[in-house]
């Protein structure tokens, strides 16, 4: 399958049996990314009303995240497993989170 469309747990993605930690989600982005300061916008504000953790992570910082997710930004993860691409659907995003 073409690394585009992917998606799935990663190796180093934490198990969600324990749900008493709070969902990890983590945007990987670039600076001057329009799509990727809207994917901001809703990963801030869907994270703020479900209780999940947020991160952002810069492929122009991270050798290893330009060459997986160059293509597809903004990338979200849950927990460590590629959630979505491009555009991020709040109400999708908020199953996902359990909410």
């Amino acid at each position: 399958m073409s690394p585009l469309f992917r998606r799935g747990k990663s190796p180093q993605s934490p198990d969600r049996a324990d749900r008493s930690a709070p969902p990890l989600v983590t945007l990987i982005g670039k600076p001057g990314c329009h799509l990727c300061d809207d994917a901001r916008a809703v990963v801030e504000r869907v994270c703020a009303e479900t209780g999940a953790v947020w991160e952002e992570k810069d492929i122009t910082q991270d050798e290893a995240l330009h060459r997986e997710y160059w293509e597809q930004i903004p990338v979200v993860l849950v927990d460590g497993a590629q959630h979505t691409f491009w555009r991020v659907d709040p109400a999708r995003l908020r199953s996902a989170l359990g909410a």
